[in-house]
């Protein structure tokens, strides 16, 4: 009782600034990313250097002393972290894959399945049964998405939602993943990040290599297309450049924020605001890249956020009911699906 006491709620402005920061951040991040994949054919180089911006920015704030932490470099801490760094390459690969195929207001659609499968791996991986009702709102949310890949009345490209459904399930195994990788870190979710980030750098290097995008890397940098542009029309360099500045930064700053987040917003907080991001998203996709909300779309888009406002709820009352909580699924975060690569890699709700 009196560590409670003791332990003064967040005020009004702090949640109402954080919330406002992730609504902002994860719609600029998805915008942005989506503009640059546009008008590129290399999006593991621009995941790259979304990486390697990120990781720039900690060792610089690093060395002025702005971190709670002091970064390290350790090979055995490296070593503990190989699964983790590998999922969350290969899922955040697969996530700009699935943004440069799709529509920006489809992707939530083509991602729709992280909350089942996060449900379903918790289920497999740790033992944690879930009720009836949890059930049912990964239905409802089930449904949703095929209400979207069925209904949607415009033509769809299946390779972006093989990559969808395919990044849903690296990211509902990965959340799982972070609780163990919090251990080899003594449970900093800053370090976990920015080794996350470090490593993932590296490791895309030979990745892009073997996916040929060397030739389209050459030609974005040394190519005719700056000689061939309209005079009013940015190329496609300057718009990968300042996409990946943009996207790199919001992503160190989620990452820095992201601790603050799970200290001063509750799970309905992050649902709502999940809520606000997704219909947000699609109006910016009609406005900005000219994206076709048909009515199938839309409803499988409300169908999506129904289900998943659902299972929050379902499981803010089932954690109140319990006395002493026993393990229990990974409560999944809209803006980890919806943003840049630093995101997936230290989410961890409390």
């Amino acid at each position: 009782m009196s560590s409670q006491n003791a332990q003064k709620p967040p005020s009004r402005g702090l949640v109402t600034g954080v919330v406002v920061f992730y609504l902002v951040a994860a719609l600029s991040m998805v915008m942005a990313n989506k503009w640059v994949l546009n008008t590129t054919e290399a999006p593991l180089f621009f995941l790259f250097t979304q990486l390697v911006i990120a990781v720039v920015l900690f060792v610089i704030s690093d060395t002025l002393k702005m971190l709670p932490d002091k970064l390290t470099f350790d090979v055995n801490v490296c070593k503990g972290l190989v699964a983790m760094v590998s999922l969350n390459v290969i899922g955040l690969s697969f996530s700009n894959y699935t943004l440069k195929y799709v529509d920006a207001s489809f992707y939530q659609v083509a991602r729709g399945l992280v909350l089942p499968f996060t449900v379903g791996t918790s289920f497999i991986m740790l033992n944690a049964r879930p009720s009836l009702r949890i059930l049912f709102s990964c239905g409802i949310v089930t449904m949703g998405f095929f209400i979207g890949v069925f209904l949607d009345g415009t033509p769809l490209s299946l390779v972006g939602i093989f990559f969808g459904v395919v990044s849903s399930a690296i990211t509902a195994i990965h959340s799982v993943v972070i609780k163990q990788s919090l251990s080899v870190v003594n449970g900093s979710a800053l370090l976990l990040s920015w080794y996350t980030n470090l490593l993932s750098a590296l490791v895309l290097i030979p990745v892009i290599i073997l996916a040929g995008e060397t030739a389209e890397i050459m030609k974005l940098f040394f190519g005719a297309d700056e000689l061939l542009r309209n005079s009013e029309q940015m190329s496609a360099l300057t718009t990968f450049i300042w996409g990946s500045i943009i996207t790199g930064a919001l992503g160190f700053m989620m990452s820095i924020a992201s601790l603050l987040s799970i200290k001063v917003t509750s799970p309905i907080t992050h649902m709502i605001s999940s809520a606000v991001r997704g219909v947000a998203a699609s109006v910016l996709g009609m406005w900005l890249f000219h994206d076709i909300i048909t009515s199938g779309r839309a409803s499988s888009i409300a169908v999506i956020l129904l289900g998943s406002i659902y299972y929050t709820w379902v499981k803010h009352i089932e954690s109140q009911s319990l006395a002493s909580p026993t393990v229990a699924y990974e409560r999944v975060k809209m803006e980890d699906v919806e943003s840049g690569p630093q995101r997936n890699s230290h989410s961890k709700p409390e």
